[in-house]
């Protein structure tokens, strides 16, 4: 698609027809309120931030979960969930400007690759299912928790309580809030990944829902394996023979590859274009933020 039909999408987006999917570069135009330097959120940021903005040898500088396990064997497990405390759970972000433009449209299914809290504070004024992913636990085969927001907190429930005429939020990489659950590491994606497949990744009434859905990937880029495998799970069941479209202005041709072998469509532009087509403000970055 050379020229967005943006204003047919944001109706999908609205109506519930397409479902955005976050990726990293979503949070371009998130800053550190006292510094300017932009929040860490691809690979190559989260690797710098994590090892006191040095790069690590090139095997590890390939894709952060391989980065966190070479962390994660060295210093363990806990290490790399303080990290990512720190870095999302403080308040210490501007918004991003994709995260406002989603407050204002409050899709009713929305799925965040990311590990921040911008989506939830998005829906901060509206209660909401919050859906976490889980990786090396016992007791149970299901990867998730859920939870239930009445307006002001969150308190986990079972999947048979969810109230689905709520807004639901999937954050399967997960989130330092309400409870700090991540997956980051190479192993934690084995496993999460091998369940995902297995069937237990999802709650059935989202496995159900999905059911002849098109998604809008907003700042996700396909060139790394790990990421196109959770996508490719976690969209199982899509509409076809157009599953859905992705927002990259300059793909690879692995990314080519990859986009037509599983019906989605590149729309050759960014993401302020979206924004623009919704009568947002695009997002401007200050040097300090492109210097870090």
């Amino acid at each position: 698609m050379t020229e967005p039909l943006f204003p047919e999408l944001i109706d999908g987006l609205k109506s519930g027809q397409i479902i955005p999917y976050i990726g990293p570069h979503a949070l371009k135009g998130a800053v550190h309120k006292e510094t300017g330097a932009a929040i860490p959120a691809d690979s190559d940021s989260l690797i710098l931030a994590m090892n006191n903005g040095q790069p690590m040898a090139p095997k590890l500088m390939y894709e952060f979960p391989r980065a966190a396990m070479n962390q994660e064997l060295k210093k363990g497990r806990g290490y790399v969930t303080r990290f990512l405390n720190e870095t999302y759970g403080k308040d210490i972000w501007t918004r991003a400007p994709v995260h406002d433009w989603l407050a204002e449209i409050k899709p009713q299914y929305v799925i965040d690759i990311n590990r921040d809290t911008m989506l939830q504070a998005s829906y901060a004024d509206t209660p909401h299912n919050l859906i976490v992913g889980l990786a090396r636990i016992g007791g149970t085969d299901y990867r998730f928790k859920i939870f239930h927001y009445d307006g002001s907190k969150y308190k986990e429930i079972q999947q048979e309580a969810t109230d689905l005429s709520l807004p639901v939020l999937f954050k399967p990489m997960g989130s330092p809030i309400p409870e700090a659950h991540y997956i980051a590491s190479d192993a934690d994606y084995v496993d999460y990944i091998t369940e995902l497949m297995g069937g237990f990744g999802l709650p059935k009434f989202l496995k159900e829902y999905r059911k002849e859905k098109q998604y809008l990937f907003i700042g996700m880029r396909f060139n790394r394996d790990t990421e196109r495998m959770v996508m490719s799970d976690i969209v199982y069941s899509a509409a076809e023979p157009i599953k859905g479209w992705v927002l990259t202005p300059e793909p690879t041709r692995k990314e080519e590859r990859f986009c037509a072998k599983m019906g989605i469509e590149i729309i050759k532009t960014d993401i302020n274009a979206l924004l623009s087509a919704s009568n947002f403000p695009v997002i401007e970055i200050e040097p300090a933020a492109q210097a870090s």
